[in-house]
């Protein structure tokens, strides 16, 4: 039967057209609804961590029973715990959680490598340029920010976005593909939080991610070792710049960041559609069984 599932508010409260999910992820037997006079009906239902905090508790759904007896109440979030405001007093109401973390219920990274069938031969871009870096959210207190104002003092980093310069028409991949490498630094480091800035930014512009997240045994749940560059590698900016500088001059050893391009795709997650429609397929594989998230924000806290 069908999987009616309920988004009780829209992303950031911006309508959009739901996906279908059959054409776009071969996922048959998905309803997506905005519509809350569907709630009676829908299986599950998505609460949005960013739109719960701005209205509140309150603004749950009220009614007698509240939920019906095998609804999932979902609760959605792809920030880190640092800009996730108002986790507390969250325990107990919901069953699932559904987040880039790996030990979600849902889990829903910001991208991830595949073995395609016949894998395409890689060919890399020409590149003309050292280091880029696109920032929208420039806050001096950040590490990432800290971090490069010390390795640009010993190489040149070209900035783009909030501070600097204006991105070309074709957008962050066209840009940003013309580097050897990308700065893929996190505005706040925490488990699993690997977003868009590893798997579009640097991986889909085919340049190589110096990395500021969470330790480099976590990126290697994810990637393969020999895929970026990890600013913990080095005891200093200045000894990562000299490595940089190194890679540089040395175009095999440069080479040797894609040699897993042999074997691996990269799939950039797109928002949100595939969100909503990997519900449809979570709820019609887990059956019946029913639970309840206790400390949803020790656990997402951890």
């Amino acid at each position: 039967e069908a999987v009616t599932v309920l988004l009780w508010w829209e992303p950031f409260g911006r309508p959009r057209r739901l996906a279908d999910c059959r054409r776009r992820y071969n996922i048959s037997g998905c309803r997506l609804s905005a519509d809350r006079s569907r709630f009676a009906e829908a299986q599950a239902v998505l609460f949005h961590h960013r739109d719960l905090a701005r209205h509140g508790p309150a603004g749950l759904p009220r009614g007698s029973p509240p939920r019906p007896p095998r609804q999932r109440w979902i609760w959605m979030n792809f920030e880190s715990p640092s800009h996730s405001p108002g986790l507390r007093g969250l325990s107990g109401l919901f069953n699932w959680t559904m987040s880039y973390r790996r030990d979600s219920d849902v889990f829903v990274p910001y991208g991830y490598l595949y073995a395609p069938p016949a894998p395409r031969p890689f060919v890399l871009p020409r590149k003309t340029r050292l280091v880029a870096w696109v920032i929208s959210n420039w806050n001096e207190e950040h590490a990432r920010v800290r971090y490069y104002r010390q390795l640009k003092e010993h190489l040149p980093i070209d900035v783009y976005g909030a501070r600097g310069l204006a991105l070309a028409e074709g957008g962050v991949v066209e840009t940003v593909s013309a580097y050897k490498f990308y700065l893929a630094f996190e505005n706040s480091q925490h488990t699993d939080y690997i977003t868009e800035k590893l798997w579009r930014n640097a991986f889909s512009a085919s340049a190589v991610p110096v990395v500021l997240g969470p330790r480099r045994a976590n990126y290697e749940r994810f990637i393969p070792p020999d895929s970026f560059i990890h600013v913990d590698d080095f005891s200093s900016p200045r000894l990562l710049a000299t490595y940089l500088k190194f890679l540089d001059k040395n175009k095999p050893n440069y080479r040797q960041y894609f040699a897993w391009r042999k074997k691996y795709e990269v799939h950039v997650t797109s928002f949100w559609d595939e969100h909503f429609c990997k519900v449809c397929e979570a709820v019609r594989a887990a059956g019946n069984q029913i639970k309840i998230v206790q400390n949803l924000a020790t656990w997402f806290e951890s």
